[in-house]
């Protein structure tokens, strides 16, 4: 029988094979114990915006001001339509957990409890199922609710160019 923690079987000599820190090594090791696999912040960013947007409710992510540099970026031609994606998402990435931040605006007339609630479930579910790591935290700042005649205004905005 061997104690994982420490590397040593009962009769009290180290197994062979067993690193105290690392578990199986070698040829005889199962596969997914071989080696190590770190995660970009950006990659967990965008897992965890992609499953933001999903939730019902949710109108589009960022802040004021990154929403409005977010939509210029998007006009100019190769101007990081990949950021859009983590826009409104802050992650901080350690080796076996994560930490979400959020800025989401929610549609008018829906609870914005349950929505929280739902990202929640929704960011947390994501990061761990896709990269194995413990979400620890995901915290999220509400920082407007989208109107329906907002959406006029916008489009309209977007279609009228400064000069003609």
């Amino acid at each position: 029988m061997t104690d994982n923690t420490t590397g040593v079987g009962s009769s009290g000599r180290p197994d062979a094979g067993v690193s105290t820190l690392k578990g199986r090594t070698g040829a005889g090791a199962p596969a997914e114990t071989r080696g190590k696999t770190t995660m970009a912040d950006g990659v967990v960013a965008k897992i965890a915006g992609l499953a933001a947007r999903e939730v019902p409710g949710v109108h589009r992510l960022g802040a004021g001001m990154a929403r409005a540099f977010g939509a210029m970026r998007e006009r100019v031609p190769g101007g990081g339509g990949g950021r859009a994606v983590t826009q409104g998402v802050k992650v901080e990435v350690g080796e076996r957990q994560a930490a979400v931040d959020l800025n989401i605006v929610v549609e008018y007339g829906v609870s914005i409890v349950d929505v929280t609630g739902d990202v929640r479930t929704d960011v947390i579910g994501a990061v761990e199922r896709m990269t194995g790591l413990e979400v620890v935290e995901v915290n999220i700042s509400v920082d407007d609710v989208h109107l329906p005649d907002e959406e006029e205004a916008e489009e309209s905005d977007a279609s009228e160019g400064r000069v003609r």
